[in-house]
This record gives C-alpha cells, structure tokens and sequence, in this order.
C-alpha cells in the first residue's frame, strides 16, 4: 500500500462513518511517519483501523470498505475495521500517534501510530509476519533498540510474554 492509498482509506471511511478520526493500526500506520517507507514494508494491502468514535464506526468501515467488498474489488487494496483492544500497545501511544490530514483525506483525519509503538505492537503480536516486519524497521534504521526497549517496559504484559518480546527484541538486533 502507497501512502496515497492510504489517505483514500481514512477519506472513506470518515465518508462513510462521518467519525473526524481514525487510528490506523497495523503495519501501514507506517506510512504515518514514513511515507516513502521502503517496499518490503508496503506488502499488506489492509490498512487496520479503529473509530475513537464508536465500535459501530469499525464495523460500519468493515462491511462497506473490506475485503471482499466492492471497494476491495475496486482498488485492490481495503479497510480492516478493527476494535481498539485489537493492538496491544505501549502507555502513552495516544500522545505521540502521526497525523495524517490533508486534502486526500477529506474530512477525516489518520492517526498513525508512531514506529516504536506499532513495532512493540508487532512484537507482542509475535505472528512471524509480524516479526518480519518488525527485522525490516530493524534493517532499515527506522527504530532505536534502546527505545522499543523502554517501550516494551511501559507495555501492559504478562511476564512471560514480555521475557519472549525481550528475548525477539535481542534476535532481531543481533541480526543486523
């Protein structure tokens, strides 16, 4: 998914729903604070997202804008309208998510997270595409270990589960 595609996204589903505000999720909430990320970033054709809204906005996106719909069929690319819970995430994300607003958006607004919090969300997800994603912001200098290791500290999990991000965190960095 291109950026632009991207703000066709947030430009539907603020059409669709009227909600002014959707935070964007998933790995392209990248393109928030990278636009021009680099492709093996881009490969996901789903742009997750949820209204601070309503739940209903999320589900209202879902059927009108998801896969399988005509505008799927469309544009090859679609909205996955998803419940805040969806994303496990560091304290404070709200504060630090990347506007994206401009005449491709319509009247809505994107909320991308910031790279840190979507990589922390990517490594407590710990799905192997998302681990890969997570190697490629690695590889490409878009995040400091020292900072997704603060971020993992401030990130509500289970012991268990934080010694694995920890222990993926330390894979990933041994790799580059």
């Amino acid at each position: 998914m291109q950026r632009h595609q991207l703000e066709h996204i947030v430009r539907a589903a603020s059409g669709i729903t009227g909600a002014p505000e959707f935070v964007i999720i998933g790995s392209q909430a990248i393109l928030g604070q990278f636009p021009e990320a680099p492709e093996e970033l881009l490969v996901s054709i789903e742009a997750d997202l949820f209204s601070l809204r309503s739940q209903e906005d999320s589900d209202l996106v879902e059927g009108c804008i998801g896969e399988g719909s005509p505008f799927h069929q469309t544009f090859g690319y679609y909205a996955h309208g998803v419940a805040e819970e969806t994303a496990i995430l560091p304290a404070g994300w709200r504060d630090r998510v990347i506007p994206v607003q401009n005449e491709n958006t319509g009247a809505g607004t994107g909320l991308c997270l910031e790279v840190h919090d979507l990589a922390v969300s990517k490594l407590v997800a710990g799905r192997e595409k998302d681990l890969e994603f997570v190697g490629g912001l690695v590889r490409h200098g878009m995040v400091s270990m020292e900072t997704l290791r603060e971020r993992l500290t401030v990130t509500c999990l289970s012991t268990d589960r934080r010694t694995l991000c920890e222990g993926c965190l330390l894979g990933l960095g041994r790799s580059t």
